[in-house]
């Protein structure tokens, strides 16, 4: 099976996990995976003129899967260090920025709590963590993202 490529860019020759999902409605519609495992009513935020309905949106869930998929590469990184941070969290704030004239734009603060680990460790495996995690490489570039080792005594 060929999967087509963007801008020239080599396609893999095998997909380790693949994911699909459908939108109806746009941003005040809703969102629905091809396993039916994710299916989402979203609302249009009040702050970007909708209702501040009930349901999520794009950022919430940009948001939700960079974190998680970022905790899992912050783990790995641990891991091969001998690390512990069995307690660890990670919080991926997006920010939307811009406006209709001048596009939109995201921009990240990605923090982490790592109870136990000395700040200038923490430092290091979050910044490993950003050169591994697929989000974190997809995005590279194209997203300013700031890294927050949040202080055990936060």
């Amino acid at each position: 099976m060929s999967i087509p490529t963007a801008l020239g860019t080599a396609a893999p020759t095998t997909a380790v996990y693949t994911a699909s999902a459908t939108s109806w409605g746009g941003r005040t519609g809703k969102v629905v995976t091809s396993d039916s495992k994710l299916d989402l009513d979203l609302s249009m935020p009040a702050e970007m003129g909708g209702d501040g309905g009930p349901g999520t949106n794009p950022e919430q869930l940009f948001a939700s899967g960079w974190a998680a998929c970022f905790h899992n590469a912050l783990k790995g990184v641990a891991r091969q260090r001998k690390l512990d941070v069995a307690d660890s969290a990670v919080t991926l704030t997006v920010h939307l920025v811009g406006g209709m004239a001048t596009g939109f734009d995201f921009e990240v603060t990605i923090e982490a709590q790592l109870p136990g680990i000395d700040a200038p460790v923490a430092r290091e495996l979050l910044e490993a963590a950003h050169q591994v995690c697929p989000y974190s490489r997809a995005t590279r570039g194209n997203i300013a993202v700031t890294l927050v080792v949040v202080d055990d005594e936060d």
